[in-house]
């Protein structure tokens, strides 16, 4: 774990160092020298657009196609030969089955990436053959955006950029997670009103108060809770949310692309809320939430610092512009640029100002982690909002369809964030199930408990956000009724996994840690809440090896015992620890499982 990101949790870490390079993206991902020669070029064409009075700064090239992904370049596809589209359509299946449902075709580019552009007759032949393609499989087609490529000819020449996606058969669709961040205040729950209710707000809250779950959050207009707000897209592209009294089973129907959104608390009081949000849901994304009339304040730059420690891409909303004047907003903006700039961050900051932009940052997002888009808009006016819809529906998921096969093939675990009794039903459990398939009526065993046993149990039946679902998959978030089983019996933290795994469970494990904050020294016997993917629990710093002590800014090999009871951790799964100011990042290195009579 990069210790720079310290600067972001706390004053005086004093951890600075060089940055690093920015081709760290694979694939079609954004490198530095890509930055350079798009720029070298879009000057040379913008130089060349004014002789010829044809404005256009396109680059001449994309990056190679590559073999895996779901991104396909076609030069043409006028009247293709019966064999020749039989081909098309396998390949089409292919590009939909590794983008999870959804496929990006680039009409009028050749293999290598060069942009040669078609006629406006070919172009509309070439589109036609692709939407008898995307019929053929079950799919719809969109065209995202055309440009001019300008050669110097007389007659113009276009390429298409053209979303396919698949109509959801048997509750398939593609579900991203989003976590939203930001300092209280900031609008993050207005935002998401806005944005699932598909009704503008008036100035004083009223569209965030669907999403809250507790009279003393309504009274204050502060989350303090985890709530989950969903929106959906349609083959199609349209948005599909709340408005025209649609239920969740309405919307889950008609989607065949659904956005989770995480909403998790800004303020600092209810910091372990948060920080249990990003660790225990594996959120694909996170949204960083500024007002722009306050600027970087209160939690913002820790929860920028917690989304980095964790690995999880995140985008930028800076909210409220209806307030403020133009120079207010720029400023904002320029604060932000100038903290992603910094060494302990080495992101690309790309501000979204058309819908084209929008486009390209979903995509540039997905393929390179440095790149960081920010978007101005408010929920009062509507202004900009459009642009991150536009975002939302293009933004690709980030693992592919091999990654989610090779989970599926391992045994069940689940998660267990949430915990319910519901009449009727009895008890329910939350949560995501981390790898293997569930099905209805399936067999479980669930712990470990205080004593470190296992406990069976029968999955009645499964929600996925809010509607039926008979099989669930790696990946995927869902709700599971668990019938007459004693409630008592369970917490937050536990795992349901399949009968023929061996789980760990331990008292004590070893943890690679970076001391990102602490007022003085850690030693021997110091307490620590401990966060490990679900697991939230208070631990003692047991010993520390090859050190008596530790100041901010070091690494050291730490050995924790919980204080409360044992829990199920696995070798390399993401640390972090707090107490107060204290923090800390890490992985787990080992452990001390107990002996399998203990919990047999």
């Amino acid at each position: 774990m990069d210790p720079r990101v310290a600067e972001f949790f706390g004053t005086g870490s004093g951890l600075m160092a060089g940055p690093q390079g920015l081709n760290s993206g694979s694939g079609n991902g954004l490198s530095l020298m890509s930055i350079k020669s798009y720029a070298k070029h879009s000057k040379k064409v913008k130089n060349r657009a004014t002789r010829n009075t044809k404005p256009s700064n396109n680059p001449p090239y994309l990056p190679p196609e590559a073999e895996e992904g779901n991104i396909e370049y076609k030069l043409k596809l006028v009247n293709p030969t019966q064999y020749r589209f039989e081909h098309l359509v396998t390949q089409m299946k292919w590009r939909l089955q590794e983008g999870r449902g959804e496929a990006v075709y680039q009409i009028g580019v050749e293999d290598n990436g060069l942009l040669v552009g078609l006629s406006e007759e070919d172009m509309r032949a070439s589109l036609k053959t692709l939407r008898r393609m995307a019929e053929k499989v079950g799919a719809d087609i969109t065209v995202i955006r055309e440009r001019e490529v300008d050669y110097d000819l007389d007659i113009p020449r276009k390429i298409a950029e053209v979303l396919v996606r698949k109509v959801p058969d048997d509750q398939q669709f593609l579900d991203l997670r989003v976590a939203v961040l930001g300092n209280v205040d900031s609008g993050k729950s207005t935002l998401l009103g806005v944005l699932t209710q598909g009704e503008l707000d008036n100035g004083r809250g009223r569209a965030r108060l669907n999403l809250f779950r507790h009279l003393h959050e309504i009274q204050s207009g502060r989350t303090s809770s985890i709530s989950f707000e969903i929106m959906g897209f349609n083959s199609k592209g349209e948005v599909v949310n709340y408005s025209e009294s649609r239920t969740a089973e309405e919307i889950c129907e008609s989607a065949s692309k659904m956005i989770t959104f995480i909403d998790l608390a800004g303020h600092h009081k209810y910091l372990k809320t948060t920080i249990f949000g990003l660790t225990s849901y594996c959120p694909d994304f996170a949204m960083l939430v500024v007002g722009a009339n306050t600027g970087i304040a209160g939690t913002t730059r820790e929860h920028l610092g917690l989304a980095m420690a964790l690995k999880v891409p995140i985008f930028i909303v800076v909210s409220k512009v209806d307030l403020c004047t133009k120079s207010t907003i720029e400023r904002t903006v320029k604060q932000l640029e100038r903290i992603l700039k910094q060494p302990g961050c080495n992101k690309v900051p790309m501000l979204v100002a058309t819908a084209d932009d929008a486009v390209t940052a979903a995509q540039q997002f997905a393929q390179s982690p440095s790149i960081t888009p920010i978007f101005t808009l408010s929920s009062v006016s509507g202004e900009n909002l459009h642009l991150l819809k536009v975002f939302f529906n293009i933004i690709p998921p980030l693992s592919n369809s091999k990654e989610q096969e090779e989970l599926m093939q391992q045994l069940t675990e689940f998660q267990v964030d949430e915990i319910y009794t519901v009449p009727e039903v009895g008890t329910v459990v939350g949560g995501t199930l981390y790898s293997g398939i569930c099905r209805e009526g399936e067999r479980l065993v669930v712990g470990p408990t205080d004593d470190g046993n296992f406990l069976e149990l029968k999955v009645c039946s499964i929600q996925r956000n809010r509607s039926a679902c008979r099989v669930l998959r790696a990946g995927q978030a869902a709700t599971l009724a668990l019938g007459n089983f004693d409630r008592s019996l369970l917490r937050k933290g536990m795992v349901m996994v399949s009968p023929e795994m061996n789980p760990t469970i331990c008292w004590m494990f070893e943890a690679e840690i970076v001391l990102l904050f602490h007022a003085k020294t850690v030693r021997k016997g110091f307490q620590v809440t401990v966060h490990v993917g679900n697991v939230r629990q208070t631990a003692i710093v047991e010993c520390l090896h090859g050190k008596d002590e530790l100041r901010t800014g070091e690494k050291a090999v730490v050995c924790f015992k919980f204080i409360k009871h044992p829990e199920y951790l696995k070798i390399g799964a993401k640390l972090l620890f707090r107490e107060g100011v204290t923090k800390g990042i890490g992985h787990v290195a080992s452990l001390h499982p107990l002996f399998m009579d203990q919990y047999n």
